[in-house]
């Protein structure tokens, strides 16, 4: 067991320094880190914190790009973000490992081991001391136990997931060209095809999207370009839009259950449009090696299916040192966003329940929530540095947007933005949905480095297929 720095930390006047360590870095998580590292670390003067960022992975990317990086629209490796560089950037330290435990008594959490590729191991198992943690990682897909979905289904939750998934695809439409085409299995009752009505074929290649949710749905309307760009380029000679099936699976009467019923509407029309097929109030029951069944008896066939039916907070949090756990696993905090366990421990983003006020539900797991929180927090601890009174934190829901692709993008602006509630859609929309990953890259690294990313990504868009073709 290896520990990371003695007790206590002096700056270079000689006083002690507070230490925050943030596990997780994921929007919120590397928002504060950085935001706290520019404001306390150590290349202010004086230093009045050690901040550290503790991070599973070396690299981060927004999340909300994995559906992009799945269908091949958006290359991860001129996304990503090193921690350690940003680290040194801001002032802040980075340690990569996986939370494995908490000691609150002796203010120390517990990292996993890190191994490489081969199994061997890079980093021992350490631990940490903190003053304040915050806790910010996320949460992870939730199978509800359905039968074979976790062995048979890809869950877009990392990188390494999404690209396994861009590759499949590609692999299965370069096979599916030399394949004949599949007939569509006549039901009980149905009459049988004729000279006049000639016998109507199934898509060579069909996608199974489980969950009619903002992943689900994004990717849905994503893959249907990448197949329109694959055809184009000549990766394979199959018709893009009857050739590719794309059928989306949803267990409510409706796609997008957590946004305005219009919002809804609007956005299923525009995938009808795109040739996506809607299966609503269907149940998934079992995921198989080449099909999806339903509770209701159907049978989908499927050469890959993805799972965008959930998520869930991550297991670890239910075994940290008696704090305290919703029915979904999420840590429950105050409106300080502190636990109820301990003052000490604070919780951001995904895996924090946090009551927001005037509704009966608690603020919801979007990237915008989280990065309120992060701004929240870094106001907070300036309370807490001069040993004030925390504020209190108030979600405001400044409306949620959908892209569907190049094609448009759909949603609802809330009170914050307009004053009122009104449906968007369109090449509008399109441009409010940039502008939210945007707006966290200017949080990550300021305006002016934001602007020339833009350009330099615009650049590249210009110089390079729209579609990653290998």
């Amino acid at each position: 067991m290896h520990r990371t720095r003695p007790l206590p930390v002096l700056n270079r006047k000689g006083k002690s320094m507070h230490r925050i360590i943030i596990v997780g870095g994921g929007a919120g998580g590397l928002e504060l880190a950085t935001r706290l590292g520019n404001r306390y670390g150590e290349r202010t003067r004086p230093a009045r914190a050690v901040v550290t960022l503790v991070d599973r992975n070396p690299t981060h990317i927004w999340k909300p790009l994995l559906h992009e990086v799945a269908a091949g629209s958006m290359d991860p490796f001129t996304q990503e973000l090193e921690y350690a560089a940003q680290a040194r950037w801001h002032g802040f330290e980075f340690q990569q490992g996986e939370l494995a435990g908490l000691d609150r008594a002796a203010k120390r959490i517990t990292l996993a081991p890190v191994n490489d590729s081969d199994g061997e191991e890079l980093l021992p198992q350490r631990t940490l001391d903190y003053d304040t943690l915050v806790i910010a990682i996320g949460s992870t897909t939730h199978f509800f136990g359905v039968d074979g979905a976790q062995q048979n289904a890809i869950a877009l939750d990392t990188v390494a997931e999404a690209e396994r998934f861009r590759k499949r695809l590609i692999a299965a439409c370069m096979r599916a060209e030399h394949q004949s085409p599949v007939p569509v299995v006549e039901a009980a009752g149905d009459a049988p095809a004729s000279a006049e009505s000639p016998a109507v074929t199934e898509p060579r290649i069909q996608v199974a999207i489980v969950g009619g949710g903002a992943t689900g749905v994004e990717l849905s309307a994503e893959l249907r370009n990448t197949a329109q760009v694959l055809s184009a380029y000549g990766l394979h000679k199959l018709d893009p839009r009857h050739d590719v099936g794309i059928v989306l699976i949803e267990s409510g009467p409706r796609i997008l259950p957590a946004l305005q019923e219009r919002v809804s509407s609007s956005t299923a029309e525009l995938l009808g449009k795109l040739g996506v097929k809607l299966m609503l109030s269907e149940r998934v029951i079992e995921v198989a090696p080449g099909v999806v069944r339903t509770a209701s008896g159907k049978a989908v066939r499927a050469d890959l299916t993805v799972w965008a039916a959930g998520i869930k907070a991550p297991a670890v949090l239910s075994h940290l040192d008696g704090l305290a756990v919703n029915k979904l696993g999420q840590l429950e905090v105050r409106r300080t966003l502190q636990t109820f366990t301990d003052d000490n421990i604070f919780a951001l983003g995904d895996c924090a329940a946090c009551t927001w006020p005037g509704n009966e539900r608690n603020v919801p797991p979007r990237a915008q929530a989280a990065h309120q929180q992060a701004s929240f927090l870094l106001k907070a601890f300036a309370s807490r540095l001069d040993g004030r009174p925390l504020p209190e934190f108030t979600y405001r829901d400044f409306g949620s947007l959908v892209s569907l692709g190049h094609f448009s993008a759909v949603g609802n602006l809330m009170g914050g933005v307009i004053g009122g509630n009104m449906l968007v859609e369109g090449l509008f929309a399109r441009f409010m949905y940039m502008s939210l990953y945007r707006l966290h890259v200017a949080a990550l690294h300021g305006y002016p480095r934001m602007i020339l990313d833009t350009v330099a990504h615009w650049l590249r868009r210009t110089t390079l297929p729209r579609v990653k073709l290998h």
